[in-house]
């Protein structure tokens, strides 16, 4: 029976520089890389993790088809029961490669599609970029990658150059979209006050037709301006002057839409390659940022993901929880959830049942069979809570006997 619970209990492996998104109650996990001996190891690329909100249960699905090398610093957004992916770095560079595949399979079967038959031209090849969703279209923003010397621009921040072959790395802060009904890039024309610095390793995040950006890197510098684009007439704002305190310089940190006019801002690596756990809500509304005071301090993330479940909570998967450029060992595999609204009461009498289904085995039974349904579900996701709980403090005490 234990080793069964252990099976049923199980999550997915620890990463970095992944891609997750979520499609009704499920949230999927695809690539990004581990640390093995000091070698940056790619999870494997045709594995999918998807994790169950109701249950609280992990399942691995093998993929196939036409599949993405293995990768990370890909940009993944889920339309329409799509998974699309772009970008990323693998054991022979940075990709210009977009594919996709379809969550919502009637067979089970999970079938990635490399996309050839496009029109228009793809951005250059890069990762640590992001995007914005917005009428069906992929609206791509920045990243670090190369270029070729007939491809320089305004756009584009030389970081390195290889001068036999003409190829230069750097960052960019072009924006590129691609149209998943007509399958067409283009690039539009930007209007508007100073477009954000080039950099990678940033977030954005979109609320209605504005798509907002926050932080990043640039050479060695990391930065904690917001800017915004209107993604129907491509005006950027300019840098946007807040009111009051605000988030510290960051990269590999997110940037979670909440509610209408709200955005949740957790973790990434600071100015002084410190991995950080603060939280902050900025208000659309009234132009300012709130730093949550009640998260844990000592869950750091950087490079990691988030997205936003079915009743606002914000799911934060894997990412380091070490600075990766000196000490790359400290890759997650826990997910963390912050509550950003309060839950529904029938969520809270649901936790509450399912937290005390010992003391109530009697009386679960004769609930309603629709109820019941979603009763035992919540019984599942609190004795998977608990296992991973147990697991963690033994691994724990284990460590410190270990250590003595």
């Amino acid at each position: 029976m234990a080793a069964d619970s252990a099976e049923q209990f199980c999550v997915a492996e620890e990463r970095s520089g992944h891609c997750a998104v979520v499609d009704g109650n499920f949230l999927y996990v695809w690539g990004g890389y581990v640390s093995i001996e000091e070698n940056e190891v790619y999870l494997p690329n045709d594995e999918l993790w998807i994790y169950d909100m109701d249950s609280g249960l992990w399942t691995m699905h093998l993929m196939e088809g036409e599949l993405p090398t293995s990768m990370s610093g890909s940009c993944g957004a889920s339309i329409n029961g799509k998974l699309y992916i772009f970008g990323g770095f693998d054991d022979k560079g940075y990709s210009n490669r977009l594919y996709y595949v379809n969550l919502r399979t009637k067979n089970g079967t999970y079938r990635w599609k490399k996309i050839t038959n496009f029109k228009g031209q793809p951005p250059t090849p890069r990762d640590k970029l992001s995007c914005w969703v917005y009428k069906d279209r992929l609206i791509y923003f920045g990243g670090y990658g190369c270029r070729k010397h007939n491809e320089l621009s305004d756009c584009f921040d030389v970081h390195d150059a290889f001068w036999e072959g003409q190829i230069f790395w750097g960052w960019h802060n072009d924006v590129h979209v691609f149209d998943t009904t007509t399958q067409t890039w283009s690039q539009p024309a930007i209007r508007g006050r100073d477009p954000p610095q080039p950099r990678a390793a940033h977030t954005c995040a979109a609320l209605g037709n504005k798509g907002y950006i926050f932080g990043g890197r640039v050479l060695q510098t990391r930065m904690n301006d917001l800017h915004c684009l209107n993604l129907d007439t491509w005006t950027w704002s300019g840098r946007i002057n807040i009111s009051g305190e605000k988030p510290k310089d960051r990269s590999w940190h997110t940037l979670t839409p909440i509610g209408d006019d709200r955005l949740f801002l957790f973790g990434g690596l600071s100015s002084d390659n410190v991995p950080l756990s603060d939280g902050w809500i900025h208000s659309i509304t009234t132009n300012g940022w709130k730093q949550l005071t009640h998260l844990p301090k000592s869950r750091p993330r950087l490079w990691h993901t988030a997205c936003l479940g079915k009743e606002g909570e914000v799911m934060v998967f894997g990412g380091s929880k070490d600075d990766l450029h000196f000490m790359d060992t400290g890759h997650c595999s826990d997910l963390l959830i912050f509550q950003t609204q309060p839950y529904s009461l029938l969520r809270l009498c649901l936790d509450c049942i399912g937290k005390n289904a010992a003391l109530l085995k009697n009386q679960i039974p004769c609930l309603p069979p629709k109820l019941l349904q979603q009763v035992l579900k919540k019984i599942t996701f609190w004795a998977a809570v608990n296992h991973r709980q147990e697991k963690k403090a033994e691994t724990e005490r284990q460590s410190q006997l270990t250590a003595t």
